[in-house]
């Protein structure tokens, strides 16, 4: 028996191949999504017996311990509220960062726990996954859940104890940082989504870095997988090709398989910045325009960084 995560993904949706480096890149298996219904309580799922008889010990925010029943029949989702939350109320379009601990019904065994470390878990959109609706929908942040899940292709039944941490804003909220000479100007509008202005100047030859927000959270390293905002924007025309804005909700391509210039722009920054890059040919599409279409161009990107995973350790 293995740990099994909320959603199916520890990602959220992952966009088409345009900040791909290469061609082939793999895309997540799509989760089934929640309801549509503005009210997310209407999905949440209800309390049970085997969630009901649930004994949890340790402080919200660490790994807890879990006595119960063994090798109850559980045949449907249930949730009791084991320590009910004083912050906002989580909605259907909140990506939550959340932590688990997760026991085995059979045994008791505890088959491992997942999100009291930083860099661990990526957020979850609740929207994303039907799972992920029933089990956190319609709870306070703050909230300590009790949940027992039924077996499925992902695993055997299992008794979850989940505290739900927080809910990610979808903008970086890092301190502001002076802007940098000759450096293309952003703007930002009420939600968060940038403009960029590009000087009327010859593109840099190299790839220039800036950061304009500077966030208090752990840092990207590589291979990581980082939730992330992106607006993009050819220097030569001074308008944007392509923007995670205008998508409706951040992107988040496993393992940061962007073009290189992007890595690099990602490289130790910390979670709730916002970087502005300047990427040359040579570190994002090539030289030649037949191969790309955006090959030849320099390419300016303004980054939001809201979240970070952690590659596994080898």
């Amino acid at each position: 028996m293995r740990l099994r995560p909320l959603a199916l993904l520890s990602t959220v949706a992952v966009a088409g191949l345009l900040l791909s480096g290469c061609a082939g890149q793999p895309e997540g298996k799509p989760t089934t999504p929640a309801s549509d219904d503005k009210d997310v309580c209407s999905t949440a799922a209800e309390p049970g017996d085997v969630s009901e008889s649930v004994k949890v010990e340790g402080d919200f925010g660490t790994a807890s311990t879990a006595t119960f029943d063994l090798e109850q029949k559980i045949d449907e989702v249930q949730r009791s509220v084991v320590i009910e939350g004083d912050g906002e109320k989580i909605d259907q379009n909140d990506y939550v960062d959340y932590a688990l601990s997760a026991f085995s019904s059979t045994t008791g065994e505890r088959l491992g726990d997942a999100g009291y470390t930083e860099g661990e878990l990526l957020p979850q959109k609740v929207l994303s996954d039907a799972n992920l609706a029933q089990v956190i929908g319609c709870v306070s942040t703050g909230s300590r859940l009790a949940v027992a899940l039924p077996g499925d292709q992902q695993g055997d039944a299992a008794i979850y104890v989940i505290d739900v941490q927080g809910v990610v804003p979808t903008a970086a909220w890092g301190t502001a940082k002076p802007a940098s000479e000759g450096m293309p100007k952003v703007t930002l509008a009420d939600d968060g989504e940038p403009d960029v202005a590009v000087p009327n100047a010859e593109a840099p030859g190299e790839l220039k870095i800036a950061v304009l927000k500077e966030g208090d959270g752990p840092a990207v390293a590589d291979g990581d997988t980082t939730l992330l905002q992106y607006y993009g924007v050819d220097w030569e025309s001074g308008e944007s090709f392509d923007s995670s804005w205008s998508k409706g909700e951040p992107l988040a391509l496993p393992g940061n398989t962007y073009v290189p210039g992007f890595v690099q722009a990602l490289a130790g920054q910390k979670v709730g910045s916002q970087v502005l890059v300047v990427i040359p040919p040579a570190l994002a599409y090539g030289d030649d325009p037949k191969g790309h279409e955006l090959g030849g161009k320099t390419l300016v990107f303004v980054i939001d960084i809201l979240a970070t995973q952690h590659a596994p350790a080898q």
